[in-house]
């Protein structure tokens, strides 16, 4: 890996912070010097982690809710940082389609997402200045079995990162995302199929302060499974999904 560089913001506002890779990415951070705001819903697990960290604060906040969103903005204070690592998912396939499950993960991924980005782009507009990091997934590269859901929503936030980028390239505000592959989480246990490469949360977020040091747009990982989905955008959608007929 590229040397340790500093990095391109001081306060951090990370939104989905309570567990999995959002909570190993503040203690990466925090490892690094960086000042952090954690939010997610739950506040006893923020607690939890703000009491982990040298210098964090705990705000709740429910995404899909334009006006929590504005008021954890509003109690972050200063920041000009932010990382949207929230990802609602359950397997959901189209033969056995589920509504309610659907809906959950835009209202989540997607519609939680433009709600806190409704808070910060302005702010960091305003300053000229400031650090965007969008957590996708390789499953937003291309439609997989069991994704309807979750894979669009994925698609969606990498979709919504690069509108950003275009949009913001004569700023100083820095946009990336990155795009991991599967983590060990309470969400990946609902999988009843091998998962490639499992990563731990941890070494998840090595690979996102990796590409915060490169400051590189788009980061996929890990490698080489993630060759299968960047290669594999640009093949006939037949042979790619050829790879996965035991999984429907």
């Amino acid at each position: 890996m590229s040397p340790t560089k500093s990095l391109p913001a001081t306060r951090y506002w990370i939104v989905g912070a309570s567990e999995g890779l959002g909570r190993a990415i503040a203690h990466a951070l925090d490892k690094r010097g960086a000042s952090l705001v954690v939010s997610a819903r739950s506040e006893d697990k923020l607690k939890s982690l703000a009491g982990e960290l040298r210098d964090a604060t705990a705000v709740t906040v429910d995404v899909t809710d334009p006006a929590s969103v504005a008021e954890a903005a509003r109690r972050a204070g200063q920041f000009d940082g932010m990382i949207y690592s929230v990802g609602a998912y359950e397997p959901t396939k189209a033969t056995q389609w589920d509504g309610d499950a659907v809906r959950l993960m835009i209202d989540t991924n997607i519609t939680g997402c433009v709600n806190v980005l409704s808070e910060v782009v302005p702010r960091f507009v305003a300053a000229n200045k400031g650090h965007i990091a969008l957590i996708g997934s390789l499953s937003g590269f291309r439609g997989l079995p069991g994704a309807v859901g979750y894979g669009l929503s994925k698609a969606a936030v990498m979709h919504t990162a690069e509108n950003l980028r275009i949009d913001l390239s004569q700023t100083d505000i820095l946009v990336q995302r990155m795009n991991p592959g599967f983590i060990d989480t309470r969400l990946t246990e609902k999988n009843d199929f091998k998962m490639p490469q499992l990563m731990t949360p941890e070494e998840a977020a090595a690979h996102v302060l990796h590409a915060i040091d490169r400051r590189k747009f788009s980061h996929s990982f890990p490698r080489p499974f993630s060759w299968m989905f960047t290669v594999g955008q640009h093949l006939p959608i037949g042979w790619f999904q050829g790879l996965f007929k035991g999984l429907v």
